[in-house]
């Protein structure tokens, strides 16, 4: 069973809800960090973008996103997607789940499968 996991995201998202009863369902302990009340720091999401892409991280998909004014989607890269994150918290893709340093972006059961419960030999 994996150790030092985290989930990040936001307490009332639907997607995050079904994460963590997943994790629940599995008494696999984890501390969840809310964007909404505990932040996120650029050091953090910096790391994260290195790791996973920020085109990974930033959602899209999202209202926050999809409301935002035309020059602000225009012309991203990471310096600008990271600032958007920054600031507006719930454009980053939920859950972000870190398992003692290994990142999962978005869920998926099959992966928090893999990741958590069956992991590869060598892990």
């Amino acid at each position: 069973m994996a150790r030092g996991v985290t989930i990040y995201g936001i307490k009332n998202c639907d997607t995050m809800k079904k994460a963590r009863a997943w994790l629940d369902g599995r008494r696999i302990p984890y501390v969840f960090h809310d964007y909404k009340t505990d932040g996120i720091d650029r050091g953090r999401l910096e790391a994260w973008a290195r790791d996973v892409g920020w085109e990974t991280l930033l959602n899209r998909a999202g209202t926050t996103f999809r409301k935002l004014p035309e020059a602000d989607k225009a012309g991203l890269d990471d310096s600008k997607a990271i600032a958007l994150m920054l600031d507006q918290p719930s454009m980053i893709k939920r859950p972000v789940l870190d398992v003692a340093g290994k990142l999962l972006v978005g869920f998926k059961p099959a992966d928090y499968e893999k990741m958590l419960v069956n992991p590869p030999a060598g892990r």
